[in-house]
């Protein structure tokens, strides 16, 4: 190859390079620095906290609900109610309810009953609690989910108004050792980065079951999960994606309001949530799924790029477009970890030392996941 073809090369790879770093960095500060923000601007007007329902399916899981139900049954909000509903359990769910509504006077239970066919359980679950609450707002979370605080319901009413119909709340792993137990939660975290920075920016396309609040008539009036029955889940991220709107959508990004829950005994239980998110994602509408892919074909495409810049600089022994290259590197790397280090700071996350390594590794986890996925076959995330 000729020198000057060489020298074309590099001039197109630092051009490319400098548009990938400013898409790059308007998903840093126009996304994933949204949470810090909303932290550093939360207003403390005084707050009238509506009565409240809260809602969980369990299934199987007596200790769970042993450990975690008493810190939301001992919140401190003035009316509030707790209905489970039990699918089917086969261990001893039941007994431990019975048990916890000897002491708590606003614990009520329910059971989806076993001649149920041809529709998800998990829905029919939320349909069966949200038919028996008393109130007009609904707050949702799972049997092994623990609020961090006793003022959780507060800090999640406190964004509730007369034009908010949907709260979105952050929910993510305990802190554990190990190299999985790190990734997952770096994973997680990432991910509340953008779909709850996404919808602090105007633009709410989901939301999760574990921390999640919106209106009884609001429920109502979308005729509930009619849109994906066919699905066995969606409960939470497909509705909030049909419903959620700029005016009518808040996050609650206190750290009152984080929701945690226990490391996977197994590898495959966390792999097998991610496959359902992949699947009820190819559902989503609007343009999330277009701004999160090329989020990621970017990030991917940047790191690439400069690489390819550096080398074809260096051996043209084109210094300058060496130290272009390499600022642009450093400069979008050191935004990122900043970002990264605030919000997990405000998250009260401990996760700064895996932060350039997810960087880097991030955009190959993804492709990854979409190769396990496309082995999998439909029948498996259909309702039976």
């Amino acid at each position: 190859m000729e020198a000057t073809d060489i020298c074309t090369l590099s001039t197109l790879s630092i051009g490319l390079c400098g548009i990938l770093f400013l898409i790059q960095l308007y998903y840093i500060f126009g996304v994933y620095n949204r949470i810090h923000c909303a932290r550093r601007n939360t207003s403390s007007a005084p707050i009238q906290y509506p009565p409240v329902s809260v809602i969980i399916v369990t299934k199987d899981s007596g200790k769970a609900l042993e450990e975690n139900l008493p810190a939301i049954l001992e919140q401190d909000y003035p009316e509030f109610e707790v209905i489970v509903i039990n699918d089917k359990s086969a261990g001893e769910d039941d007994d431990i309810l019975k048990r916890l509504s000897l002491r708590y006077q606003n614990l009520y239970q329910s059971f989806i009953p076993e001649s149920a066919r041809y529709v998800s359980r998990k829905k029919l679950g939320i349909a069966m609690g949200i038919r028996a609450s008393r109130y007009e707002w609904l707050v949702f979370t799972e049997p092994y989910c623990r609020p961090t605080s006793k003022n959780w319901l507060k800090s999640m009413a406190g964004h509730f108004d007369d034009k908010t119909d949907i709260v979105l709340g952050y929910s993510n792993y305990l802190p554990q050792s190990g190299w999985f137990a790190r990734k997952i939660t770096t994973i997680e975290f990432f991910h509340s980065l953008r779909f709850l920075g996404s919808a602090l920016a105007g633009r709410p396309y989901m939301g999760i079951g574990r921390n999640l609040a919106y209106r009884k008539s609001l429920y109502e009036r979308h005729k509930g999960f009619s849109d994906h029955l066919q699905l066995q889940r969606g409960e939470d991220d497909l509705f909030i994606n049909a419903v959620a709107r700029k005016e009518n959508t808040q996050v609650a990004t206190e750290a009152e309001s984080i929701v945690r829950m226990p490391v996977p005994p197994f590898k495959r239980i966390w792999y097998e949530e991610q496959m359902n998110h992949l699947v009820t994602g190819h559902y989503y509408k609007g343009v999330s799924r277009l701004m999160n892919a090329i989020e990621t074909g970017t990030c991917i495409l940047f790191q690439l790029t400069t690489l390819c810049a550096l080398a074809l600089s260096i051996f043209q022994q084109w210094w300058t477009g060496v130290a272009i290259a390499f600022l642009l590197w450093l400069i979008r790397f050191a935004c990122l970890m900043i970002v990264f280090r605030n919000t997990a700071k405000d998250l009260q996350e401990n996760l700064c030392c895996i932060f350039p390594f997810f960087d880097m590794a991030r955009p190959f986890w993804s492709i990854g996941m979409k190769i396990r996925y496309l082995f999998r076959t439909k029948t498996d995330f259909m309702r039976r």
